[in-house]
């Protein structure tokens, strides 16, 4: 009985000494808690953010293909779906044999009421292009 009274104390020597005391032990819990709550209210607000932030126009973009009308311009041929009444801005871009843009432009696509609409741009080149394409289109 004596023996287990000292293996006991001993054990609350070395709890105190090493920091494993109730009191240590609802301290760190009482951290962990506190750390996961702010984790989880930072990945609330960044999940509002981008997701409720983003603009709710959504649109899709085809390649219908490409004519070469000379060796200083093409056409390029899009298809572009939209929400009626949303304003748009695409860019199209014609590349010459080693891939290299030789021809830029960013066009304005005004709102209408059709959802899907074909486009044919010409685009002025720098030099001789080998084909014609749709870059990237966005809402204004």
């Amino acid at each position: 009985m004596a023996r287990q009274a000292d293996d006991a104390g001993q054990a609350d020597l070395l709890a105190s000494r090493y920091g494993t005391t109730p009191r240590s032990r609802t301290r760190q819990r009482l951290l962990a808690y506190t750390g996961a709550a702010g984790v989880t209210a930072v990945l609330i607000a960044w999940l509002a953010w981008a997701g409720l932030a983003q603009p709710t126009a959504q649109f899709e973009t085809r390649d219908l293909g490409y004519e070469l009308v000379s060796e200083r311009e093409v056409v390029v041929k899009f298809e572009l779906s939209a929400p009626p009444g949303t304003e748009l801005a695409c860019a199209v871009q014609a590349l010459n044999a080693s891939y290299g843009i030789v021809g830029w432009q960013v066009l304005g696509i005004p709102a209408s009421d059709e959802r899907t609409r074909v486009f044919n741009q010409p685009v002025r080149t720098s030099e001789q292009a080998v084909t014609g394409l749709l870059y990237e289109c966005w809402v204004p």
